[in-house]
């Protein structure tokens, strides 16, 4: 498998995911993003993934930018992965911090209230852009796309999201609830570890 110069480090941590650790309930839960990514593989479209939480800080950023991550490494064509909120705050450092610390290179393109961030994964793949915004932004897709709802707030606030073919609930809980906490960094890189493990298995079903 070519990683299309996928930097090492990042190709090192999927490695050593384990998919054993998720259980059958989850696949389940998983099962309707495997099925939309396929549909779209199969009919030669483009997949467009946007994944939503409430504040576009944390859970929805990690998903993005891992989605795209492993659609690299399992040489998975046209996936274009994005994420918002129903509002829009910043992208949180400790979460940035995470993805540096595990293989991604992060450049700050600006040091505003709500940052904007250059997140790349591959030598020869464009830069993942990081920064908090509404679902609807214009930066996201209109429309033929997923919206994975990563959080349990935000899915019961957006009952309707307008544009989107397939409305898919696969929740994780908030690290936040460990900020300020001693367990903080294990926390949000457990987190970070569980989005990459369970969107491995997601990709890894994919035929082409």
């Amino acid at each position: 498998m070519t990683h299309n110069k996928q930097f090492s480090k990042i190709v090192e941590q999927i490695e050593v995911l384990d998919i054993a650790t998720i259980s059958t309930e989850r696949k389940k839960k998983l099962q309707p993003l495997i099925d939309y990514i396929q549909s779209k593989i199969v009919a030669n479209n483009s997949v467009r993934l946007n994944f939503i939480c409430t504040h576009n800080s944390r859970r929805s950023h990690l998903s993005q930018v891992w989605a795209q991550a492993l659609a690299t490494y399992f040489n998975i064509p046209n996936v274009y992965s994005y994420s918002g909120g129903t509002e829009a705050t910043a992208l949180f450092p400790v979460a940035a911090k995470t993805l540096s610390d595990q293989g991604f290179e992060i450049t700050s393109l600006s040091n505003e209230e709500n940052p904007i961030y250059a997140i790349k994964h591959a030598s020869n793949e464009a830069a993942i852009i990081g920064f908090s915004k509404i679902f609807d932004d214009k930066f996201n897709p209109q429309s033929n796309f997923a919206a994975i709802l990563t959080c349990s707030s935000a899915d019961s606030a957006c009952p309707f999201i307008e544009g989107a073919e397939k409305r898919i609930s696969i929740t994780f809980e908030d690290p936040k609830i460990f900020d300020n906490t001693p367990i903080q960094k294990e926390k949000y890189l457990e987190r970070s570890v569980q989005i990459a493990t369970e969107l491995f298995y997601v990709f890894n079903q994919i035929n082409l």
